[in-house]
């Protein structure tokens, strides 16, 4: 039998007509709560529709429609307020049910996971549990990795473990809060390469693997940084703590799979993504992740009809608006066109902000003062230069205005100084560019730093690698000492202090541990910079105390 998307055009008009019929019954039942009648035949209509797309076997359209029907029937006679945010959800759940299908049967295209969201809404109004990301995603679990990593050798290694849960915690709280996102994901993934060395032979390091594999292809892909994606990689901090102490721990399935759907739905070549894509047989999915947002944004919104007409009602308005500007500027205007020209002004720039376009909106919003002044001074006449500004702000509303049909994001605009208060903006603002070019220094001096011990450690202890380090960390401190940042510039000294000692006037080599720890103080101290702490001292307050911790697991003294 021809099932799925070949077999909806069989069943479209009944099908769409009974959805018709299931959401006007619905909407009549969201003013009429009492009506009995209305949800009893919207809930008849939502049998109709499950039982049609079971038939046909489009999973993802049938999820959605079991859905919606368990949340109609769930509504009472009488729904007070409190069943609002659950009523709106199925209303707009029943909207995007009704754009999908109309896409799989232009397209003759599945894309159950575009409905992920408007099911997972559905279920936060119904006080259930979200379906995760992985859901229409299968994958074999149990395949063993061929050859781990050889085991770093550690005096304390739940000491070295808890350091790197530590750091991948910084990383956390960075990726959560969107502040230096790509700096925060390396160094989670830093601290779960390190576990995975530091366990390597035994079950728990499984997890450090895999959760390294996806935080590589959540990078390279630049994959979006959705709540999901937030609360996976805090359910994996969770399962770090469970399995220190634990050498036979092994990861929920449930978690894996995750996982693993974020390394399938990545295009990265990534050596650790290259090595997990081969041992578990993941094909490249055919949609990205950026390909799913713009889909469902595209199911979600207004259709392309509707965005139509809106601008057409729009450039309508700008249309009479221009023309009475026209006549303004030839003199000939009436002065109650003034009033009328205000009123227009105003509903345009709220309507905008309806749609989307602010920036246009509050273009036209700061022209109202302007007019206003106009229309109630009858004796003078508008000024050539207020009348030029309000024509530039209609042009730039006429220009974004287009942008409803392409169906672009909302614009922004970067602030202006303060009217009178130029020179001091000035000021602030060459202040403000030294100290970056200070910070971007400090960057380079530690990035020299960390590929300079790279090359001492491939070389075998070569010091001519590190001749010029400890002078180059030694400026990086100077310049985080101009800045105020007194202990941030401490522990690099402290680092500077080690490699002098340690590496160049040692006779051997420190432990590859020992090295390793080095530059987990080295990449805190970078992650620090990178995240603007420096710029914004109130952020990152962890970074510093991870890079003390490294600092003092070499050995170090670290002032508090």
């Amino acid at each position: 039998m021809v099932t799925g998307a070949t077999s909806l055009s069989l069943v479209r008009d009944e099908l769409f007509a009974t959805m018709e019929q299931a959401e006007q019954s619905l909407e009549h039942f969201i003013v009429e709560r009492q009506n009995g009648s209305l949800l009893q035949q919207a809930v008849e209509s939502l049998h109709q529709v499950r039982g049609t797309l079971a038939l046909i076997e489009l999973a993802g359209a049938e999820l959605l429609a079991q859905e919606v029907l368990q949340q109609a029937t769930d509504i009472p006679v009488g729904a007070g307020e409190e069943r609002d945010s659950q009523l709106a959800a199925l209303s707009n759940a029943l909207y995007v049910l009704r754009r999908y299908l109309e896409g799989v049967d232009a397209h003759r295209r599945e894309m159950p996971e575009l409905l992920l969201p408007a099911i997972n809404d559905l279920r936060q109004a119904g006080a259930q549990p979200p379906l995760p990301e992985s859901f229409f995603f299968s994958a074999r679990l149990d395949q063993p990795r061929p050859i781990p990593p050889t085991a770093v050798t550690s005096a304390d290694r739940d000491g070295e473990a808890r350091r790197l849960r530590h750091m991948y915690q910084v990383g956390l709280l960075g990726f959560i809060r969107e502040q230096n996102p790509l700096g925060s994901l390396k160094l989670m993934a830093r601290a779960l390469a390190r576990l995975d060395a530091l366990y390597a032979g035994e079950p728990r390091a499984r997890l450090c693997w895999i959760g390294a594999a996806a935080l590589e292809a959540q990078m390279d892909a630049q994959l979006l940084p959705r709540k999901a994606r937030k609360q996976l990689f805090s359910r994996l901090d969770r399962e770090l703590k469970a399995l220190l102490g634990v050498p036979a721990y092994e990861a929920p399935r449930a978690l894996l799979k995750e996982l693993l759907y974020l390394v399938a739905l990545a295009d990265s070549q990534g050596p650790r993504v290259g090595e997990v894509r081969e041992v578990f047989g993941l094909a490249s999915l055919p949609f990205t992740d950026h390909l799913l947002e713009e889909e469902y944004q595209r199911l979600a919104g207004p259709g392309q009809a509707v965005m139509r007409s809106l601008s057409s009602a729009i450039r309508e308005e700008l249309a009479g608006v221009k023309d009475m500007l026209d006549l303004i500027e030839r003199g000939t205007a009436q002065r109650e066109g003034f009033g009328a020209l205000h009123t227009q002004l105003g509903k345009l720039a709220k309507t905008l902000g309806m749609v989307g376009l602010t920036s246009a909106g509050n273009a036209l919003q700061a022209q109202l003062p302007v007019v206003a002044g106009w229309a109630r001074d009858e004796t003078s006449e508008p000024d050539g230069q207020a009348l030029h500004k309000l024509a530039d702000a209609v042009l730039y509303v006429e220009s974004m205005v287009a942008s409803l049909e392409r169906g672009q994001a909302p614009d922004s605009r970067p602030q202006m100084a303060v009217v009178g208060q130029e020179a001091e903006s000035f000021a602030d603002h060459q202040l403000f560019e030294a100290r970056i070019v200070v910070v971007d220094e400090a960057q380079a001096g530690i990035g020299l730093a960390k590929r300079a011990i790279t090359a001492y450690l491939e070389s075998n202890g070569d010091k001519l690698h590190l001749a010029n380090v400890p002078f180059s960390l030694h400026t990086v401190r100077g310049g985080l000492w101009f800045l105020g940042r007194e202990r941030a510039a401490n522990l690099v000294g402290a680092c500077a202090e080690y490699i002098q000692k340690q590496m160049l006037e040692a006779p051997q080599m420190p432990s590859e541990q020992m090295l390793e720890t080095l530059a987990d103080a080295l990449t805190s101290l970078e992650y620090y910079l990178e995240g603007g702490a420096v710029m914004r001292p109130e952020t990152q307050p962890s970074v510093l105390d991870l890079a003390a911790d490294s600092v003092r697991a070499l050995g170090l003294p670290v002032a508090a």
